[in-house]
């Protein structure tokens, strides 16, 4: 699917291995269809890190993650602001999140990308 945003909002986290099931349950069921409902939300798309060996300079190389968070959800947003708005605050502190998964996360990273023209 084409990226059809001008901003890509990135979070990135790990949570500890006795919590992930809640984390999953809370993320999918929760926390995503919540933010899901801020005006200029576009979409959000969750993934796992994964093994990585590229053809790079004519070599296979194997790319060793270290450090890097296991969990991250790409939200398509259309302003920067988004994020600092009342109505994302609502949306965030919503539901378990807040109380029974956050508490337990670690090596978060939130950036933000603007989309470039093709």
């Amino acid at each position: 699917m084409p990226i059809t945003a001008t901003y890509l909002f990135i979070v990135s986290m790990d949570v500890d291995p006795d919590k992930e099931d809640l984390f999953n349950e809370v993320y999918d069921t929760e926390h995503v269809p919540n933010i899901l409902k801020v005006p200029g939300v576009i979409s959000a798309t969750r993934m796992t890190l994964e093994p990585l060996t590229a053809s790079i300079g004519g070599q296979h190389r194997t790319i060793n993650p270290d450090g890097e968070p296991h969990y991250s959800v790409i939200y398509e947003i259309e302003s920067p602001d988004l994020m600092a708005s009342d109505a994302w605050a609502k949306e965030a502190e919503k539901g378990r999140w807040p109380t029974e998964v956050r508490p337990f996360t670690k090596n978060r990273r939130h950036i933000l990308r603007k989309v470039m023209a093709s």
